[in-house]
């Protein structure tokens, strides 16, 4: 008999419930953006009165996640990127050179005088020794300088090849160090990149790397290119104070000359800092993650030549004293000088693990772009092109939509009502889920969502016509129903479950358009077999405990 428990009919209620409340602010689009920006505004610069009216366009007891629009929804500016990680190589050899200088000064009874050769090649730091006799021993002083290479790939090989011919020393990262190196670069570029592009409030960009040493950058709604390439150009702020004290008052008022600065991860921890710095990133020359003495994860840092002058002479005179690095206004780590620190590189210390070290590394090079970034293809997307594109999509639907509706009505009578029913349920899940995941709608997405409302109907299809083949044998129309139900799963499961792989195996291995078709063909599946095995078998059971028919067509 055709029986299904309590609990199961609330639950399945209550889940097409949720989906239409999830997917009902997308009805009214822009009053509900018109809120949110509004939320974001007040929250980050105050409430006002335009601000708090802006904010009531929408109720607050309402969901307002929103389905985000793609690049060529909402038009806006597309950046194809290369970064040059060679650049990086000669900025690592002049952060070397004074503690190559200082190792070899320390034997300079068997090296003599020490100098640095202008014309070496790129990437390389040559020094030559007057006195080529000591070129082991100097090797010997050189080499020790090397640290293990902090990446999973570059395990037990060190950081520095070391080589010496003729009284002249040559240094150059080993070749496991320069494909650290070039990732690191790669990971602070898109870093950098991020932080720039979500300082304009720009909804879903679309930030990836793509190959070796290439950056795709997509935002939705900013005007042009050429507007994009001068926010990413920008340098964001890395500074270095003396901290006078910390406080957890958020109203704290700054004394002459003394400013206050938000820790970056603790939002009710405040730093009372001298308003002039001490240093700024622009003496930063590199920041790696490392290990310490004890085998830690921690932060390693390097000055350039003034910088590290500058750096050891205030940390000789505040040896006990805080020192905050402040990166956009938000201290991102205050620790305490211990001792002096010389030679133009210290190391942070802390309770890190290997990937926050990795990443306070990416946030203390933040201060600039790494290296030269060449853009290989720039587009700028109008926004009447993007709204062109939604009414295709919205016109495909819509036809897609009439076509199945009007088939399985046709096709099946009452039975083909009911599956109608759950298809639009499906479709209102299906945006519902998109919504609250904050999913990025494209052109290929909503093509998955045609092909989701095309592919809706075959599980109902094959249980309609399992029905009518038990309607045959079986005893009543309410065994039919069952059976029909139960021998039709397996093939439902198969079929589906196929697509899903191939769903997901665009997901992994594909980027940006892939994606997004991926995403919405993947959720589109699991909702209609949803709303098929579960949803329109409800349905049809209510319908039968209430009509009782003796005889079915289906």
């Amino acid at each position: 008999m055709l029986q299904i428990a309590a609990w199961k009919r609330v639950l399945i209620w209550a889940v097409c419930l949720a989906g239409i409340l999830f997917a009902f602010p997308n009805a009214f689009y822009s009053r509900v953006e018109t809120h949110n920006d509004a939320l974001a505004e007040i929250e980050a610069l105050g409430a006002t009165p335009e601000r708090e009216e802006a904010a009531g366009t929408w109720p607050g007891w309402m969901p307002n996640s929103l389905v985000n629009l793609g690049l060529d929804l909402r038009g806006g500016a597309h950046l194809l990127a290369e970064v040059q990680v060679a650049d990086v190589y000669d900025d690592r050899m002049d952060g070397y050179w004074l503690n190559v200088r200082d190792a070899l000064v320390e034997i300079r009874d068997q090296v003599g005088f020490v100098e640095r050769l202008d014309d070496a090649p790129a990437g390389e730091l040559q020094v030559r020794i007057s006195n080529p006799d000591g070129l082991e021993a100097a090797l010997s002083a050189v080499r020790a300088l090397a640290q293990p290479v902090a990446s999973l790939t570059g395990v037990g090989a060190t950081d520095l090849v070391v080589s010496g011919q003729g009284g002249v020393i040559t240094v150059a990262l080993s070749p496991e160090e320069k494909a650290a190196t070039d990732n690191r670069t790669i990971q602070q570029s898109l870093e950098i990149i991020r932080r720039r592009v979500d300082e304009v409030g720009t909804r879903e960009p679309t930030i990836q790397r793509q190959g070796a040493d290439r950056i795709l950058i997509q935002v939705p709604g900013i005007g042009s290119a050429e507007e994009l390439k001068e926010l990413i150009g920008t340098t964001a702020r890395l500074t270095f104070h003396p901290v006078v004290r910390r406080t957890a008052n958020p109203n704290v008022q700054p004394g002459p000359g003394e400013a206050v600065f938000q820790d970056l991860e603790i939002e009710d921890e405040y730093y009372v800092v001298e308003s002039t710095p001490v240093l700024s990133g622009e003496d930063l020359v590199d920041a790696q993650p490392s290990f310490d003495q004890n085998g830690q994860p921690s932060v390693s840092f390097r000055f350039n030549p003034q910088g590290a002058r500058v750096f050891g002479q205030y940390t000789s005179d505040n040896v006990g004293a805080l020192f905050a690095t402040v990166l956009d206004d938000r201290v991102i780590t205050a620790p305490q000088i211990r001792e002096p620190i010389t030679g133009g590189s210290g190391q942070i210390t802390g309770n890190f693990s290997v990937e926050s070290s990795t990443q306070l590394a990416i946030l203390l090079r933040a201060g600039a772009l790494p290296a030269e970034m060449v853009f290989l293809e720039e587009r700028t997307i109008g926004p009447e092109l993007g709204q062109d594109s939604i009414e295709a999509g919205r016109i495909a639907c819509i036809v897609a939509f009439v076509a199945v509706l009007a088939f399985m009505a046709l096709s099946y009578g009452l039975f083909g009502i009911f599956a109608n029913i759950a298809l639009l349920l499906n479709v209102a899940i299906l945006f519902g889920v998109l919504s609250a995941i904050g999913a990025t709608l494209t052109l290929p997405g909503i093509a998955g969502i045609v092909l989701t409302i095309g592919m809706a109907v075959d599980a109902n299809v094959l249980v309609f016509e399992r029905i009518r083949e038990e309607l045959k044998t079986a005893k009543g129309p309410s065994r039919a129903i069952e059976l029909g139900y139960e021998r039709a799963l397996s093939a439902i499961i198969d079929a589906n479950i196929t697509t899903f792989i191939t769903a997901v195996i665009l997901f992994a291995l594909g980027s940006g358009p892939v994606r997004g078709f991926a995403v919405t063909l993947g959720i589109g599946i699991l909702t209609s077999v949803f709303t098929a095995i579960f949803v329109t078998r409800l349905i049809i059971v209510m319908w039968f405990e209430r009509k009782r028919p003796r005889t079915i067509e289906v």
